[in-house]
């Protein structure tokens, strides 16, 4: 009963920007709702955020799915590197990229750099499962194909890619709300999109109606998103039934394709990772010793570490009651609290934001700009990130070893500490080492929430690089990369061991 209560306590919790949306919707004067939204402002923020996703996604799709196949599926010399690689563009955030590309390509602007740079930003969103996947599946297919005459393009389109469909949507799904929240990287470029408006908005004047109607059409947008990747999902099923064919999947030569086959690699590579390393790298060498302002990035790094610790905490502990629910009680009341939480968290952080400092200026004034109102953020923020890894983990947990401590005399709290808990250490470690990197990469919400004098490596870089003190600002970049390739790695692991979609 009590993991029941936890569980829909954390599920109530995470619908505040839901509610948040819809009260300020339905309690605005219908005229003046109306006037907000269908405005020529309003329709220009929704066709850049409509064309930014219609042309990122499908373009994350193709590199992210032919990379994974070339070095998942080919005898791409050197693929066990670039494979590792080509996950590391996670390590550096997206606003990073673009302060990279505009310090690099002054003249970089509008929805050309915001395609350009959310493109080598988010790849590795579709490539990492995609690769999980062409590693995962069983070549059987592929062989019965190949001896019924099928060329190797035609086994691909018509055998393996139709199986990459789960991964393929989940990552777009994952890059497409990262386009509605993404604010520093867009607001470098001066690309205006819903949530660059709202921030606007709500550092000018203040304006709650305003942003609040923004607030409700991006939500809108985020829920349309949602069914789309659902309805294209379907109801097919694509588990194999025993232990499949006994050979490794198939590998194709790529004879005369291999040159151009490397040359596509190493240029997408240099374009994600060299572009930004060479940035940060030059700004360091052109700022020298005084860029290193060892007192101030000390401070910010050890507010950042404060920050993910806590952050990490409080959204793995959370998850678990949910978590524990959802594989040992499967049921309509379980998955109701879990898509309550995937929802909720699919909201944009200045939504987030925006619900919170609602919430608190009116009815909460003490908590307003405090720690405890940041952690709730973001647990609300990354809490999906904890439950896919830790409902893996009590799964491969046998629910005997929980019953057997019962009957021995163990209660709930010992036996789930003893047995549970301690069965489950590497999923929720997992789990808080990817908080952690979502929490030290975070920026809109500790923008809008966090104390005033806060100064986080996120913060800290954003206020420097908002002055054009690029050379000041490359230690606080170079630091938060140090910091999140550790974590990147670990998902690299993680999904070599299983997709967890």
């Amino acid at each position: 009963m009590l993991v029941v209560v936890a569980a829909a306590a954390v599920a109530a919790a995470t619908l505040i920007p839901l509610g948040f949306v819809a009260v300020s919707t339905v309690t605005t004067d219908p005229q003046t709702a109306a006037g907000l939204v269908l405005r020529p402002r309003v329709g220009l923020l929704l066709t850049n955020t409509v064309a930014l996703v219609a042309l990122t996604v499908p373009l994350c799709v193709v590199l992210g799915v032919t990379a994974a196949w070339l070095v998942e599926r080919t005898d791409l010399p050197g693929a066990r590197v670039w494979s590792l690689l080509l996950a590391a563009p996670l390590a550096i955030p997206a606003f990073v990229n673009s302060y990279a590309w505009i310090s690099t390509m002054p003249r970089l602007a509008g929805l050309t750099g915001g395609v350009l740079i959310s493109v080598l930003s988010y790849f590795p969103l579709v490539y990492i499962p995609a690769a999980a996947m062409l590693r995962r599946l069983d070549p059987a297919l592929e062989q019965s194909a190949a001896s019924l005459g099928q060329g190797p393009w035609r086994v691909f389109l018509r055998v393996v890619l139709p199986q990459l469909r789960i991964a393929v949507l989940g990552g777009s799904l994952v890059v497409a709300l990262h386009l509605l929240a993404e604010f520093g990287a867009f607001s470098m470029i001066r690309f205006d999109t819903f949530t660059t408006a709202i921030m606007d908005q709500y550092k000018s004047t203040f304006n709650s109606s305003a942003a609040n109607m923004l607030a409700a059409v991006l939500v809108g947008l985020c829920l349309v998103l949602l069914v789309i990747e659902a309805s294209a999902r379907g109801n097919a099923r694509y588990a194999k039934v025993g232990s499949g064919s006994s050979g490794g999947p198939g590998i194709s030569r790529l004879r005369g394709w291999t040159v151009p086959s490397t040359a596509f690699v190493v240029a997408l590579l240099i374009l994600a990772l060299g572009v930004p390393l060479y940035s940060i790298g030059r700004w360091l060498f052109a700022g020298g010793v005084a860029a290193w302002d060892l007192p101030e990035l000390s401070a910010a790094l050890g507010q950042s570490i404060g920050f993910g610790v806590l952050g990490a905490l409080a959204t793995t502990v959370l998850a678990y009651p949910v978590a524990w629910l959802t594989v040992r009680f499967p049921g309509r009341f379980s998955a109701l609290l879990e898509s309550v939480d995937y929802v909720a968290s699919s909201m944009p952080a200045i939504v987030v934001g925006l619900a919170f400092i609602t919430v608190t200026v009116h009815w909460f004034y003490p908590l307003y700009q405090t720690l405890p109102v940041v952690i709730a953020a973001y647990v609300l923020l990354l809490l999906p990130r904890a439950l896919v890894n830790l409902r893996a983990g009590i799964a491969q947990v046998p629910h005997q070893l929980e019953e057997a401590a019962a009957a021995l005399g163990g209660g709930p709290v010992r036996t789930f500490v003893r047995v549970t808990l301690r069965l489950t250490a590497p999923a929720a470690a997992a789990a808080g080492a990817l908080t952690f990197l979502g929490v030290v990469n975070e920026l809109t919400a500790t923008l809008l929430l966090a104390p005033t004098g806060t100064r986080t490596l996120a913060t800290r870089f954003w206020s420097l690089s908002a002055e054009l003190d690029y050379a000041a600002a490359a230690p606080y970049a170079l630091a938060m990369i140090v910091i999140s390739l550790p974590m990147t790695y670990l998902l690299y692991r993680q999904s070599q061991k299983a997709l967890g979609l």
